[in-house]
């Protein structure tokens, strides 16, 4: 079992990635270092809203930026993400498959 604070996190944290447009953005992050402006135009979203979410994602130890020049790279904070993302993709085929 978990304490309430930790509960309260967590679902904190499910609750930031149920957002589809922040799943894709964590989605194309998982593929490595990409700034905010190719992650905009992969996706199809203005650069502000791009930027709101990576703000909201960073804040929540979901993403992280390096900055490389003048140019920020996101990528995932850790392979804890990766994993918890790859791992319900592979539920979700699963269960499409049944």
């Amino acid at each position: 079992m978990i304490d309430e604070h930790t509960a309260m996190e967590l679902a904190d944290t499910f609750r930031l990635m149920a957002d589809a447009s922040r799943l894709r953005i964590i989605l194309a992050c998982m593929a490595g270092p990409i700034p905010a402006g190719e992650i905009a135009r992969a996706l199809d979203l203005s650069p502000s809203l791009v930027s709101h979410h990576l703000r909201l994602l960073k804040a929540a130890r979901i993403l992280r930026g390096n900055r490389r020049g003048k140019q920020i790279l996101y990528s995932v904070l850790d392979h804890h993400i990766d994993r918890v993302i790859r791992d319900m993709i592979d539920h979700i085929s699963e269960t499409e498959k049944d």
